[in-house]
This record gives C-alpha cells, structure tokens and sequence, in this order.
C-alpha cells in the first residue's frame, strides 16, 4: 500500500517536472574520466602512505621491496584485465558478485556479499578513515602519537560525512571523487619530483647494497604482497558499477588500461623518493611515512604533506563507499540481502539504504581500529574470492561459450591470476598461523546458515519479522524497488 502512494507521488511529480528520469533506476553517470578517477582515486589512498613500512618489514631490504611494488603492480594489472572481461560480458553492477553468480550459481555469490558486506568492504573503510584521522591529527601532535580516542571520532565523523554525500547524490560522489583525485594527484608529483630532484643531486647512499639482510621465506613474501597489494586494492572497483558507466565496453577496459599503470608507477617512484631521505631502520620507525618526508624535505612547507595526504584518505573512502553500496544494492536485488537494501531513493535515485547501512557497520569496525590486523584480515578474504572469481572467468569459456565476449584475454592471466591468489591465500596461514584466519574462514562459512534460512528455504517466521520493517524503512527513507528502465 505505501510503496503503491510512494509511486504515485513520484508518478504526479513527473507530470509536473517533465525533467525527471523515466524510471527509478541507477543512471548512467559516470564517464571515462570519472571512471579513472575511481581507479586511481580509490586505489592512491592510504596505502602507499602506510604500507612501505609493513612490505620493507617483511622484506628486511630495499631492492626486494621495490620489487614487491613492482610486482603488486603487474598482477593488479592482470587482475583488472580478467575483470574487464568479465565485466564486459555480464554488464552487471556488484564486482565479483554476478560474476560468480554465473559461474558457480547463488551459493558462493551469496558468501561473497556476506563476506564482502561484513568484513571486507566495511574493514577497508575503516583502515582508510582511520590512515585519514591518523595524518589529520599528526600536525597537531607533534612529535608524539595522537590520543586514540580522537583518532577515532574524527574517522566516525569521515564515515559520516562520505555516506551522507553519496546517498545524497551520485554526481556530487562522482564529482568529489574527482576532486580528490585531483588534490592526490598533487601530492604524489610534489613527493615523486623532490625525490627525483635528490636523487640526481647524488642522494643514493641508502640504495647501495640493497639486496643486504634480505628475508626470503614464503609467508613473509606473501605478508609483504598483502600490504603491496592493499595499496592497490581499487583496481577492480569500476566492475561494481558497471551499470552506471557510460558505454562500458569501451570505457571499463580503457578505465583499466590508463588508471593501474599510472598507479604502479607512481607508487615505485614514491617509495624511491622515500629512500632518498630515509635509511631503512628511519622509514620502520616513521608514526607517518609521507609526514616523516614532508619534515626532512619540504621545510618548512612541510605541513602541505598531511592537508593532502588527508584529502587523499578522503577520496580513496568516497571511492570505496560509492562503489561498495553498489554491491549491497545489487545482492538485495536478487534477494540474497534485507529487499530494503535494494530500494533507490525517490528524490535522489541513489541506493541510500544500502549506502547507509555500509556506513554503520563501517563504524563499529573502527571500535577495535588495529590497522595492519585489520589489512591481514581483509587480504585474506579478498584474495579468497579474487582466486575464486578468475578460476570463474576459465570455467566460463568451457560452461558458457554462447556469451559475447567483446574483450578476451590469454587464457594464461586467469590461470596464473587464480595461481597467485591460492599462494597469496594458504602461504601466511601455513608459515604463520593466526587465530585470525579462522575466525575469517568461520565467518565465511557460516554465511551458509544464513544463506537457507533466509534465501532458500525462506522460513516463514524470518518473512514475518523483515515485512514490517522493509515497510517502516521504506516510508521513512522515502525509497521504492528499482524499475527496469523500458526498451
């Protein structure tokens, strides 16, 4: 009955405004531009501002840890090409989600929004709000570490600023995610050109003997891939909004092509910048990388470095909020998350209550707020899904020959992208098993309770409970379900 009136009054506003969208559906917004925007903007975050320090760690040398970038950087590449494939043959928002849909069928797609919507997608926005808290409040606390508390609740104040911009619009997500991106950009060419500048001047004392006191077992490279490879996490991001992007079959390979090169490069030149001004026991030691440099090199400019590392935290959680709701809203859609969470705003046409509800659990991940057991714990689950998600893209081209594949890579990157991600998964659990992988795995699996008491079976005492409040929320929030947009 309410959602009937909430359509009749959107209906008797477009009679009014003959302006308005046809449907109530996600539009096509976002550009080629936009597109690598999202790409760079949500992959140059707080990573490349705090991983050095967690990959030099594991590697116990510079020359293997410049490789450790560069070799992040070629297999996000290779990821991020399967996905175009894939992402361009079903032309679905959600990542890996319709994905694995296709491949597998609901069960593995149903543990991958559970997991995604629990751990990974809500940890990683935590880790960069907090990096931002972290580099906002150092000028402030100069020369010791900032108070906890305050760190904290300005990450929650982030989360809450970032969710009320997207739900609001999606081209003022869009266009913030651009102006960030803009604003990032300048700090990582301010830090790549002083560095390139020492460098030439004869600054090359750290880089001498700098294969000495490497540390080479399995699990401390793959830990030190995890901390690589959650600074490039972003390169797969276009694939959750695939529905939104203007012509994808051009622009979502196209997005790829320019956006993660640019990324690798960049992060290699950053860390030899680093290098420049800081011995190997100087960059462990350093509370903030980037600020550390910023002292030493831009004096007494210095404090240019947190404002735009800040700003640069900021973009990397609005491009990570933006994309992550999607996913949300396309698992409500077929029934594998509360219907309410698939709902478009009537005045806005966002998925605000998916966009809301990533925002909260965000929150509460920042309570416990360790960031390096939070990045161990959300490249584990990623990587799980990664791996399982190209071994998808092989079992396609024997399962589903009849798709049209505008793009088609060597069948060799899936198979070694699928290799790398088991390593990648099993190497730190065998060479140093924590508790923490099999909390993760636990909770993974035990989606599946929920998965046939929810989606497969749907009990009908679970039904009871969840109609009135889909209702509640719906007239609250003043959202409908999705409409097919008409041929």
């Amino acid at each position: 009955m309410e959602e009937t009136s909430l359509r009749k009054r959107r209906e008797d506003q477009k009679s009014i405004q003959s302006n308005e969208p046809k449907t109530t559906s996600l539009q096509k917004e976002v550009g080629l531009l936009s597109g690598i925007c999202i790409i760079v903007g949500t992959s140059i975050g707080s990573g490349i501002f705090i991983s050095p320090k967690a990959v030099l760690s594991n590697t116990e040398a510079i020359g293997p840890c410049l490789i450790i970038w560069a070799a992040c950087g070629i297999l996000a590449t290779l990821g991020a090409l399967c996905f175009a494939e894939l992402g361009t043959m079903i032309t679905k928002s959600g990542g890996e989600y319709p994905y694995l849909m296709e491949a597998f069928g609901p069960i593995p797609a149903y543990l991958f929004s559970w997991t995604s919507l629990f751990i990974m997608k809500p940890s990683s926005f935590a880790i960069i709000c907090l990096s931002f808290s972290e580099y906002a409040t150092a000028p402030f606390y100069s020369g010791c570490k900032p108070p906890e508390i305050v760190v904290k609740c300005l990450a929650a104040a982030a989360i809450l600023l970032i969710t009320t911009v997207n739900a609001l619009s999606v081209r003022l997500g869009s266009y913030v995610q651009n102006v960030f991106t803009a604003a990032k950009l300048v700090i990582v060419v301010i830090i790549i050109i002083s560095g390139l500048v020492l460098l030439a001047q004869g600054n090359t004392k750290n880089f001498e003997n700098s294969f000495e006191g490497t540390k080479l077992s399995v699990g401390a490279i793959s830990l030190a891939f995890y901390n690589g490879l959650w600074a490039y996490d972003g390169w797969n991001q276009l694939n959750y909004i695939t529905e939104e992007l203007r012509n994808p079959f051009r622009n979502l390979p196209l997005a790829i092509i320019i956006g993660i090169p640019l990324v690798t490069g960049c992060y290699i030149l950053m860390n030899v910048s680093y290098f420049t001004v800081m011995t190997m026991t100087e960059l462990l030691q350093s509370q903030a990388v980037a600020v550390t440099y910023g002292d030493r090199v831009l004096y007494p400019a210095s404090w240019v470095v947190p404002l735009f590392v800040a700003f640069s935290t900021i973009g990397a959680a609005n491009g990570s909020c933006f994309t992550a709701g999607r996913l949300v809203y396309v698992a409500g859609r077929e029934g594998h998350m509360p219907k309410v969470l698939s709902y478009i705003s009537v005045k806005r046409l966002t998925p605000a209550p998916a966009i809301i509800f990533y925002g909260i659990i965000a929150t509460i991940y920042i309570i416990p707020g360790d960031i390096n057991s939070l990045v161990n714990y959300f490249s584990f689950a990623a990587w799980l899904f990664y791996g399982l998600t190209t071994l998808g893209l092989i079992v396609m081209r024997f399962t589903r020959k009849e798709l049209e594949r505008p793009i088609k890579v060597p069948i060799f990157i899936p198979v070694l992208v699928t290799l790398v991600s088991v390593v990648l998964v099993l190497a730190p659990i065998i060479s140093k098993p924590e508790w923490e992988y099999l909390y993760c795995a636990i909770f993974i699996l035990s989606g599946i309770i929920f998965y046939f008491i929810f989606v497969h079976y749907k009990f009908g005492w679970a039904q009871k409970i969840s109609k009135p409040i889909t209702m509640h929320l719906q007239m609250l929030m003043e959202v409908v379900p999705p409409e097919e947009a008409p041929e």
